[in-house]
């Protein structure tokens, strides 16, 4: 498997392709990380003006010349939600209407994710409108990176690569020493996804929560399934929103008698009050999370670690523009 945690792609070896026609754009949503994979790549990240008008409406223009060019939005749509994603829309369209060759939605955090099915009568499947809204703005192709489901991939009736942070995470925790580790899925949903990381941890053994939710971001744990006593608990999720599901869990872990506790996910949504819960005194050991999502300095706390996803992201980019495999960069 490749390693994600190395120096910048541009400063390991030459790149090859013709970086005149790939060009690179953020929105204003994580221009950290836009900045990190321009680096990676050895590719400017391109001038453009986004202004807001009085009553609110957004303004954006690409300020260079991109006819014929390959080009990728880096934009994920996190809070604020709806203004993230319509900019991501209107820079699509300024692309398509300056004659792009091809456009990338970069979208690391998939806004909407968790609305992929009806669970009631009279709700939106709000996961297919927003793929609905990409596809008609004009995008060509999309990269998004741990969706809430597997299924969304099929809500895009355009090419949609899916990659995963497992493999930045598991980098990071081969370098810890970790000893008797039990990796522990936060619910039954997320079996798939702890399977995998499992294995990925080397062939480490696998135990489940079994909870129930009692209402929107309201979760109550149960039981555990699996043995964690005297172990090291990596509880895996594919993002931590309020941190109820996670904590519980990891209080639940704790009584059934975990040596210690580690929270890792992809996407650091954090909205309160989950810094106050992570950060409870003797119930995480660490909180491992990526940059899919920019993380504001209030919302720190001791026990977090932030790992960057631009390295991977940016060689999904690169092959998506040099048309080669996506998938054999996660093998």
């Amino acid at each position: 498997m490749t390693s994600f945690l190395t120096a910048a792609r541009a400063a390991q070896e030459t790149i090859t392709c013709d970086s005149r026609r790939l060009r690179l754009f953020s929105g204003t949503s994580n221009p950290g990380l836009a900045r990190e994979i321009a680096t990676y790549l050895g590719v400017p990240d391109g001038p453009r003006g986004v202004k807001r008008f009085a009553d609110g409406e957004l303004y954006v223009q690409i300020q260079e010349s991109i006819r014929g060019c390959d080009v990728f939005l880096i934009q994920p749509t996190c809070a604020p939600v709806n203004d993230h994603l319509m900019e991501l829309l209107i820079m699509v369209d300024a692309c398509r209407r300056a004659s792009a060759r091809q456009i990338t939605a970069v979208v690391p955090y998939y806004g909407y994710a968790r609305a992929d099915r009806k669970t009631a009568g009279r709700e939106s499947i709000t996961a297919k409108l927003t793929a609905n809204l990409l596809v008609t703005s004009g995008v060509d192709r999309v990269l998004a990176m741990d969706l809430h489901s597997a299924q969304i991939q099929g809500y895009f009736d355009i090419p949609c690569d899916h990659i995963y942070g497992s493999p930045v995470l598991v980098d990071y925790f081969s370098t810890q020493n970790l000893r008797d580790v039990v990796v522990v899925s936060p619910d039954v949903g997320g079996v798939a996804r702890a399977r995998a990381f499992a294995k990925q941890m080397n062939d480490a053994p696998l135990a489940i929560i079994d909870k129930r939710r009692t209402g929107h971001n309201m979760a109550e744990s149960l039981t555990v399934i699996g043995d964690v006593a005297a172990k090291t608990a990596v509880l895996i999720d594919d993002m931590i929103d309020t941190g109820g599901t996670i904590c519980a869990g990891a209080k639940l872990l704790r009584q059934q008698g975990a040596n210690r506790v580690i929270a890792c996910a992809t996407h650091a949504v954090f909205s309160p009050p989950s810094c106050e819960r992570l950060s409870a005194e003797g119930l995480f050991a660490q909180v491992v999370v990526t940059n899919s999502i920019p993380i504001a300095k209030e919302r720190t706390f001791p026990q977090l670690k932030v790992l960057s996803v631009a390295n991977m992201l940016g060689e999904a980019i690169l092959r998506i523009h040099e048309e080669s495999s996506v998938s054999s960069m996660l093998r």
